[in-house]
């Protein structure tokens, strides 16, 4: 096996991409490898209608867009800070924050990095839910251009919600 380099590490910020970025961030502690913390801002999620990729960057709304970037970004930071503080100095993070299609953004995001692994969590969303939105993790093992660790939801974590959609 290749010595692991640059691990790409996504969150949504869910209690289960805590569980990924746990991971990533262990396996690049244990490589020396620096790791790209990464959060996608869904066109769902911003001022923009659905299926119209151009118009984020040529509209009147891209101030919005970048503010909500700088949020994300401020999140990101958060994130990492209250939940992977001992892991910090230990670990070289990057942190990106973009928009676009969660899963079209990390593989590209993988491939213009060159990245060694990608480490994500799963929702673990089953049956009728899975098949109507879908699962990120699933679309990104599928395209992505190097390996993929996946982790799945324990018993405990459904418990605990983790995999609330």
């Amino acid at each position: 096996m290749n010595k692991i380099r640059k691990v790409l590490a996504p969150t949504d910020f869910s209690d289960m991409s805590k569980v990924g970025v746990h991971h990533a961030l262990e396996m690049a502690s244990a490589q020396g490898a620096e790791i790209i913390a990464y959060n996608v801002v869904g066109y769902e999620e911003g001022p923009f209608p659905p299926g119209l990729e151009d118009w984020v960057s040529s509209h009147e709304e891209l101030p919005r867009v970048q503010e909500i970037v700088e949020e994300r970004k401020r999140l990101l930071a958060k994130f990492l800070r209250e939940n992977f503080a001992g892991f910090i100095p230990q670990a070289r993070i990057r942190q990106e924050v973009d928009v676009g299609s969660p899963y079209r953004k990390i593989v590209e995001k993988a491939a213009e990095e060159g990245v060694d692994i990608i480490v994500m969590s799963t929702h673990g969303r089953t049956g009728l839910l899975h098949m109507l939105v879908g699962s990120v993790a699933e679309r990104v093992v599928r395209l992505a251009t190097c390996p993929v660790l996946t982790i799945r939801p324990t018993k405990e974590s459904r418990r605990a919600g983790a995999t609330a959609a």
